[in-house]
């Protein structure tokens, strides 16, 4: 009991030392607390002190730089406004002076007004006295002359409307004859220009290609067991295959310049490859029919390229790449059209007219010929029916229309320089083959088959038999059966005659009057 007694008051006694103790340090730890919050809070005064007189200084410093600011520019526009004010004075006495200016030539016009005022006054009265001299010499003139002075000026008008009329008469011959001489010399130096550019012969064969071979034994490889080898070969090809005596060498016939082409480079890499059957007939034809349509637009496009123009159909360019293999009276088309095209565009260089343009129309004017073995019409109205399909213009389809004389009219500069060029590479010497003997003999005949008519006195084959003109007798033929003499004409020599491309013919009927002053 004891023990318990002791352990309690021993607790009692613990608890009260531990208590006493936790208070003792609650005081000292408050005490410290307090020590820090007045210091956080004396730091926090001295701080804001600081802050503030910063601020303040700042707030001083921003107020000087405005105020700085403020006067410069306040010193700017004081600057300005006095320039701008001497400016203003300057101009008020510029105006003062105008001013004194003005009045002063105002005072000038008013003088010289006063003068010409007083001259016209003096001027009046002289042609007062002038007028009155002119009445007493016109009656001395009538007395004198008999006439009144109406008819004495109609005689005088008379008089000087002859003799202008006679002076007019004179120079217009003057210029007419200076303008045929200057006319007719610039035109030879612009078309000598043109054609010295181009001046080529160039013929070729029209319906045959010889090929030669490396020997005779091979056309009996060519024609094959019962000539199936030769049927094989016309039938892949379309071209006519003709072996003869002729040593060494075969014949291939055809109208169509691309078909013939195409056979004779069949024929020839069979004999190279040796093997010559049916079937290898055919693989060789067909795989050459493709190469030549590569060949074709590569032509074509080369063409173009030639004579610089460019973005063309495609379909257009495979077209010029056919002429290439197309003949005129054994001139080659293609290298007619890039001549035409060649002097079109020196033409009209030289004429100050549409270069472009000309070489683009040289280029397509005979672009039907590529197709016309296989359709029916005039090469030129194909040819503008191909332009049109792939939307050239009127123009252009006009100038296509018309570059062979008289079948439509032109309709531009630029279709005249067509028509020109087109006969200057048709017409010159070398460019289309033809015998000396042949020529003079179908001129004769049309000559011929124009005087056979009554009332004609002479004709004249001209441009190498492209145009005949024909002179009638005026007292036989009138105006009227002029018109009906041509018309008769030309059926005449559609009917009896054989031509290339087409003959103008043209009536003259010329009347003249003559007399002799003895």
């Amino acid at each position: 009991m004891d023990n318990i007694l002791l352990f309690l008051s021993v607790a009692v006694i613990s608890v009260a030392v531990g208590y006493f103790i936790r208070v003792i340090i609650a005081r000292q730890s408050l005490k410290s607390s307090e020590s820090i919050a007045k210091k956080i809070i004396s730091d926090a005064q001295n701080s804001a002190q600081a802050k503030k007189r910063e601020g303040e200084l700042a707030a001083k410093e921003e107020m000087h730089r405005h105020r700085q600011e403020f006067e410069a520019q306040t010193k700017i526009r004081r600057q300005e406004l006095s320039n701008l004010e001497r400016r203003l004075l300057q101009k008020e006495e510029n105006l003062d002076k105008r001013f004194e200016i003005v009045e002063k030539k105002e005072r000038d016009v008013n003088r010289k007004n006063d003068e010409l005022a007083s001259k016209s006054k003096i001027v009046e009265l002289e042609l007062v006295k002038v007028n009155q001299q002119k009445d007493e010499q016109k009656k001395i003139l009538e007395k004198i002359s008999q006439m009144t002075a109406d008819e004495a000026k109609k005689i005088l008008m008379k008089t000087m409307e002859e003799e202008a009329k006679k002076d007019a008469a004179i120079l217009i011959k003057k210029l007419e004859q200076e303008a045929r001489e200057t006319a007719a010399k610039k035109a030879k130096e612009i078309i000598a220009v043109a054609i010295q550019h181009s001046a080529n012969t160039y013929t070729q064969e029209i319906t045959v290609s010889a090929v030669p071979l490396p020997s005779d034994d091979m056309k009996g490889r060519i024609i094959g067991r019962e000539g199936r080898n030769i049927r094989a070969f016309e039938q892949a090809t379309g071209v006519d295959l003709i072996i003869d005596d002729t040593p060494d060498t075969i014949t291939l016939s055809s109208f169509d310049g691309v078909r013939r082409e195409i056979a004779k480079i069949s024929l020839e890499r069979l004999m190279a490859d040796g093997r010559i059957h049916p079937a290898r007939i055919e693989e060789v034809a067909n795989q050459v029919k493709k190469e030549m349509d590569e060949k074709i637009k590569s032509v074509g496009e080369d063409a173009a390229l030639e004579v610089g123009i460019t973005n063309l159909n495609p379909e257009i360019i495979k077209l010029i790449g056919k002429l290439k293999y197309r003949t005129s009276y054994g001139q080659n088309q293609l290298s007619h059209t890039l001549e035409v095209a060649s002097i079109s565009g020196y033409l009209a260089a030289e004429l100050g007219a549409d270069v472009r343009f000309c070489k683009k129309a040289g280029l397509l004017h005979d672009i039907g010929k590529a197709i016309d073995r296989d359709i029916e019409g005039t090469h030129h109205q194909m040819s503008a029916d191909i332009a049109k399909q792939y939307g050239e213009s009127p123009k252009m389809i006009n100038a296509i229309l018309a570059h062979h004389e008289g079948i439509v009219q032109p309709e531009s500069v630029e279709a005249f320089i067509l028509q020109a060029a087109d006969a200057i590479s048709a017409a010159r010497p070398g460019a289309r083959r033809e015998t000396l003997e042949h020529y003079l003999k179908r001129i004769e005949r049309l000559e011929k088959v124009a005087e056979s008519f009554i009332g004609v006195a002479k004709s004249y084959a001209v441009q190498a038999g492209r145009e005949i003109r024909i002179m009638v007798e005026p007292e036989d033929i009138d105006d009227a059966a002029a018109n009906q003499l041509a018309q008769d004409i030309a059926r005449k020599i559609e009917t009896e005659l054989e031509y290339p491309g087409q003959i103008k013919v043209t009536v003259i009927r010329e009347t003249r009057y003559q007399e002799v002053a003895k």
